[in-house]
């Protein structure tokens, strides 16, 4: 016992090192997302050759701003213009039509505001985390903070996908349901595996209002294309978007569960057989429905969904991965740190985060990615948060919440 408590005190000695300031952790998420974007403009200002079209250097940004141009000129957002821009547009039309409001600068200011909002919406959603007290979360911040930098560069959406899916668990936790099934439902319209954290429902009373308010929301995000694109072409436009997923699912897989079951063990079963593997896995933990009024299992489970959404999702990229890195953030920060879990999360600081970075490009081509080694740490956490919660004992964690309900 005494060599336990002692190596726990280690541990939290080591964390409790890093910064406790708000001003610190906020500035360092903007500067991250100021730093990434201008970055980007100067190397596609320097040293983008003339005959490379596409704004290789932000190419995301790029496909964004111009599936708002393609929507309001009435073209098939999910067809390849190898001219204007370097991949295909993979998201809803009403993600294109917000993204009206970024066309309407030039993209040395547009980029840094879509940065912005993407490292601020993070920011803020993981600051308003229940039963977490504000120095760990602090640390959170600085946690994640690689990971960050790393979807900023690459001017994804994950970082505010992320910030989506943790402020609809903040905001369920408020009984503030009808602005929570807004921010779930645009997670889909971002994402499609966005829609997994409706698992989230089973934690509050009120269940049919939180499936009215997710159909109201669902169906005004649907056509809210409509004054640009008309009923026939808005139609035409959703069929395209559902042909282009499919083609996707059926193309290599990325950082997943299923392709380090094909590279470590040679398993190679279809990627629905290994989805629905995963969902019914992860459901067993919501099985115990005598745990539900208690935070910190809440917390838990908010933890592995967004982990599950990266892991077994088939086409994560390394950019994808703050999602799973802010999962793991909050699992590890929720509660006093014990020496496997601090092992566990260092493994993810080394092989997720860091193994994106210069530090690892001489083995990358050779080890990182013929292997996905940046999903592997993901992976034993995930499964860790699942036997916590399997294993989970209400004397242990005596925090609950007398409004929550499964009723």
């Amino acid at each position: 016992m005494f060599l336990k408590n002692k190596n726990s005190n280690r541990v939290q000695l080591f964390f409790g090192r890093l910064p406790d300031k708000d001003w610190l952790a906020f500035t360092l998420f903007a500067a991250s997302a100021l730093f990434a974007a201008f970055h980007s403009l100067l190397l596609e200002h320097f040293y983008n050759p003339a005959s490379i079209p596409g704004h290789m250097h932000y190419g995301n940004y790029i496909i964004f701003k111009k599936a708002w141009e393609h929507l309001i000129h009435a073209k098939d957002l999910y067809a390849a213009f190898p001219g204007e821009q370097p991949d295909l547009f993979k998201y809803s039309p009403t993600f294109a039509m917000f993204f009206g409001l970024f066309s309407l600068f030039p993209d040395a200011i547009g980029l840094p505001l879509w940065n912005l909002l993407n490292a601020l919406v993070l920011y803020f959603s993981l600051k308003a985390l229940p039963e977490i007290n504000n120095r760990k979360k602090n640390m959170l911040l600085f946690f994640i903070t690689i990971e960050l930098i790393t979807s900023l560069q690459n001017s994804q959406s994950n970082a505010l996908m992320a910030g989506l899916l943790i402020f609809t668990f903040v905001m369920l936790e408020r009984r503030q349901y009808f602005v929570a099934t807004l921010f779930l439902t645009l997670t889909i319209f971002i994402k499609l595996f966005g829609g997994i954290a409706f698992a989230l429902f089973l934690f509050y009373p009120g269940k049919w209002k939180l499936v009215g308010y997710s159909l109201f929301w669902g169906i005004l995000l649907l056509l809210l294309p409509l004054p640009f694109t008309g009923f026939s072409h808005l139609q035409f436009l959703y069929q395209s978007w559902k042909e282009l997923l499919f083609t996707d699912f059926a193309g290599p897989p990325g950082y997943s569960v299923m392709a380090w079951l094909s590279t470590w063990f040679g398993i190679n079963l279809p990627k629905p057989a290994i989805v629905s593997a995963g969902l019914l896995i992860g459901a067993v933990p919501f099985l115990f429905k005598k745990f539900y009024s208690i935070c910190y299992f809440r917390l838990l489970m908010l933890a592995a969904i967004l982990i599950w959404t990266v892991i077994f999702n088939h086409k994560a990229e390394s950019p994808t991965f703050i999602i799973a890195m802010s999962g793991i953030a909050i699992w590890l920060f929720a509660r006093k740190i014990s020496p496997v879990n601090a092992i566990l999360a260092a493994l993810a600081l080394l092989l997720t985060s860091l193994s994106s970075t210069e530090l690892f490009m001489s083995i990358r081509d050779q080890v990182v990615e013929p292997y996905v080694v940046k999903v592997v740490p993901c992976i034993l956490i995930w499964g860790k948060i699942l036997v916590d919660s399997i294993s989970f004992s209400a004397t242990d964690h005596p925090l609950s919440d007398s409004k929550t309900s499964s009723g």
